[in-house]
């Protein structure tokens, strides 16, 4: 049972609500933002154990979201997922070389959601198939 907080970072609402039910399902607070603004703001508010960030956003794209967390000391601790509907073969390489710790391809599997959010977390991974294609962690 996990008392932890993500962050899921997405403009889409009905993204941010399948997200919302699937992790609290699992035991995990979840927090919002719909933009890159906004996620800096509720990264220092709340200080998440993971951060599941949209490469697509107003107000400072999922890129500049990963720079600006790294320039800060406290906020750069915090693990990023990036899940995305952009082209893997263009973004993948960008968004791990940016220090994400994984890039998912939108629509994600609800297994392997999880699988990679305990994996990245140093969490037992309880599903019945865990992730094991490490090309896409």
């Amino acid at each position: 049972m996990s008392n932890k907080t993500i962050l899921i970072v997405d403009d889409d609402p009905d993204v941010r609500m399948g997200l919302n039910i699937r992790l609290k399902a699992n035991h995990y607070n979840v927090i919002f933002a719909a933009d890159g603004m906004a996620s800096i703001a509720e990264a220092r508010k709340h200080m998440p154990d993971l951060i599941i960030l949209d490469l697509g956003l107003p107000a400072g794209d999922g890129f500049s979201v990963m720079e600006r967390l790294k320039a800060n000391d406290t906020l750069a601790l915090i693990p990023v997922i990036v899940m995305s509907a952009r082209d893997p073969s263009a973004n993948r390489e960008k968004a791990l070389k940016a220090d994400a710790k994984a890039f998912l391809q939108k629509p994600v599997d609800n297994a392997k959601l999880l699988a990679v959010i305990r994996k990245v977390m140093g969490e037992k991974d309880l599903t019945p198939h865990a992730v094991h294609d490490l090309g896409e962690l």
